[in-house]
């Protein structure tokens, strides 16, 4: 099946760009294969709308934003988002395109509180800062906590941006989806976000969200296995790129290239 998208196109119904749908006022637009049509726009915190009005324009005009699997992302409930992470612009890309549905509260590196602005911005969306390197139980606690009272929590199982390099998968989400057993956890692979900032070419992001292959968290599968596993099923779907502009790129090339996992 096949929708007109924006400028006249046929697109995939389950490939609609995020423009399109912000066109269709009545959301009729279908999300893909089998899926309920979507409902009223949920109410956002004011520091999540100043966000989403600031970075939407960015990737539905210019970076010509593709989302696919909305139908996988329930629109109530205890949800936990496993995100492959190459770019800044991933958290805003996953924001953009979930912005239908629902809001995100993700576990972020605590650094980013730093600068007063974007810290009153992070705590105004709901995050949840995270200190590297340390066993960050109270932030745990929260996001267990939130995620009880039916909150989407949001998470790299990489901990932080890969940069081309292949990293280890953390526990985290394992243990979110031990200690909440109700959560669903859904995959999002994110593509091409890494070009936003190379100006003057135009990039192409898209977000697809999808269920894991191996299913839920199996019983007697360890945090650190299952995040692993989730990981490697976004890989495949999202490989490793590197961020940053031409010289900082290749900086970064080179030391992938170095530690051996180079794309």
């Amino acid at each position: 099946m096949s929708v007109l998208g924006r400028y006249g196109q046929s697109v995939p119904a389950s490939t609609t760009s995020l423009a399109a749908r912000r066109h269709d006022p009545d959301h009729t637009l279908p999300d893909g294969p089998g899926c309920a049509r979507m409902t009223a726009v949920p109410a956002h915190p004011s520091a999540y709308r100043v966000v989403l009005g600031v970075g939407g324009p960015v990737l539905t005009r210019w970076s010509r934003l593709r989302v696919s699997g909305l139908d996988c992302l329930p629109a109530t409930g205890p949800v936990v988002l496993a995100a492959d992470h190459d770019s800044y612009w991933d958290p805003i890309a996953i924001a953009v395109a979930a912005r239908d549905v629902r809001s995100i509260r993700a576990l972020s590196k605590s650094t980013l509180w730093r600068n007063r602005v974007v810290g009153s911005l992070m705590t105004g969306m709901g995050h949840i800062p995270v200190v590297r390197g340390v066993s960050n139980a109270e932030a745990m606690a929260r996001a267990v906590a939130e995620l009880r009272a039916g909150a989407c929590i949001g998470m790299f199982p990489e901990g932080t941006r890969s940069l081309g390099c292949e990293l280890r998968a953390r526990s985290g989400v394992g243990r979110l989806a031990q200690e909440v057993p109700d959560a669903l956890v859904v995959c999002v692979a994110v593509n091409g976000s890494t070009d936003v900032v190379r100006v003057p070419r135009r990039p192409a992001v898209s977000v697809e969200f999808f269920l894991p292959r191996g299913g839920q968290l199996r019983p007697g599968e360890t945090a650190v296995a299952f995040a692993g596993r989730l990981l490697a099923e976004l890989r495949e779907r999202a490989p490793r790129e590197i961020p940053g502009r031409r010289r900082t790129a290749a900086t970064l090339r080179a030391r992938a290239v170095d530690a051996g996992s180079g794309p």
